[in-house]
């Protein structure tokens, strides 16, 4: 185990080389994803995915990537509130333009799905997008609203992609585990907002403050395990279990010794052996033995840019282009739908290939809207104002008085 866990991490210091530099042209998911690629199915077949216990670290990996992406989210804020609207809107204006697209694209390579394109089509991917958003640094009203668009697009595809596929599926329960996940998330801000006033609680804080019990830190990590056992119970989302855990953290306003902490914990392993699983996962080479397949991988990806930055243009956003460029990365949506599609003898080997070589397409896009929204443009301000430095995916202090060490 310790073995194939070296492995692992190896191959996920790709990201951190091939986004070495001022600019990081290439951001550190896609590095990872690459060497998680190289060393799996695409390359060596060094890292079988399916060997216990990598599975359980993937998935909590993938657990700690939206908690951190939570802790972005002060629903307290009005940008935030805001963003969530407007995001709520644009995904309705994708969910839209999806159809056609879907349609079209289905006619032209034969899939026979047009239902499944139309999802993956309006799908986003969080999982991907915020770690690129935030290793750019990026802030400000028009990210909210990215944020929102991109966490929502992603809860309703979710749940709408199996019934594409199997043509059943019991969508109330996952709504209903999801409505579990937020009141259990609403029960930990009140009892936590209570419990923090009394002495004991404060005590427990102090002591640990000066004997490094990381109390805070445990109960963190035993919040986002806790909604995510809901979620797996209840046929919910772990993207949304995780993300409701991220946003009850931020509300809770705890210090900034904590964000490094969790910082350490997720950055430092978990998110990383998701993403170089993720990568090893992919089995590309099946799109040579069927060349048409790669016309459905590129047809694809192009319909989900287009429907992605139509929805910022109509939505009137200032950066709309380089918003709905930013939007538009996927990738675990799409490698869900393969798995699902060639467990249920409805895609053949390319077909889910082609799924998933749309998604890694996809990331260029996504990656150069990045880029453009952290560039200011000429005589202009910038598209997004760059954050102080924090740890990535780990949200800045929010105003304890607390000192940060512990």
């Amino acid at each position: 185990m310790f073995a194939l866990l070296t492995i692992v991490m190896l191959a996920g210091l790709a990201g951190p080389l091939l986004g070495y530099g001022r600019r990081g042209l290439i951001s550190v998911v896609v590095g990872e994803l690459i060497g998680g690629a190289i060393l799996g199915r695409t390359g060596f077949g060094v890292i079988d995915p399916t060997t216990q216990p990598l599975p359980a670290f993937s998935a909590i990996g993938f657990a700690m990537l939206m908690f951190s992406a939570g802790t972005h989210v002060d629903i307290r804020s009005p940008q935030i509130r805001e963003g969530f609207v407007r995001g709520l809107s644009a995904l309705a204006v994708v969910g839209v333009a999806a159809v056609p697209l879907g349609i079209a694209v289905d006619h032209v390579v034969g899939l026979s799905h047009p239902a499944l394109l139309a999802v993956l089509i309006a799908g986003s991917s969080a999982a991907v997008a915020f770690p690129i958003l935030e290793e750019r640094g990026l802030a400000g009203p028009n990210i909210s609203f990215l944020i929102a668009w991109i966490a929502t697009a992603d809860s309703v595809t979710v749940i709408l992609m199996p019934l594409t596929l199997s043509g059943s599926g019991n969508i109330g329960l996952a709504l209903g585990g999801d409505a579990a996940l937020i009141a259990a998330a609403i029960v930990v801000i009140v009892a936590a907002s209570r419990l923090r006033a009394i002495e004991p609680t404060e005590m427990l804080r102090k002591w640990s403050l000066s004997r490094g019990w990381a109390w805070q830190a445990r109960l963190s990590m035993i919040l986002v395990l806790g909604l995510s056992a809901i979620a797996e119970r209840t046929g919910a989302s772990t993207l949304v279990a995780g993300f409701l855990a991220g946003i009850v953290l931020t509300r809770l306003r705890e210090p900034g010794r904590l964000a490094v902490q969790l910082s350490g914990i997720a950055n430092g392993f978990f998110v990383p052996v998701f993403f170089v699983l993720l990568g090893a996962q992919l089995n590309l080479r099946a799109l040579v033995a069927d060349p048409s397949r790669i016309v459905l991988a590129f047809a694809l990806a192009a319909a989900a840019v287009i429907a992605h930055v139509i929805a910022a243009t109509l939505r009137g956003s200032e950066h709309r282009v380089a918003t709905g460029l930013a939007a538009s990365a996927q990738l675990g949506l799409p490698a869900a739908a393969a798995s699902l599609g060639l467990g249920s003898h409805l895609l053949s080997a390319s077909e889910a290939a082609a799924l998933v070589a749309a998604g890694c397409l996809t990331l260029i896009p996504a990656t150069i809207g990045s880029l453009l929204l952290a560039r200011p443009p000429r005589g202009g301000t910038a598209a997004a104002t760059p954050r102080a430095a924090a740890p990535v995916g780990v949200a800045a202090p929010t105003g304890t008085d607390e000192p940060d060490e512990e």
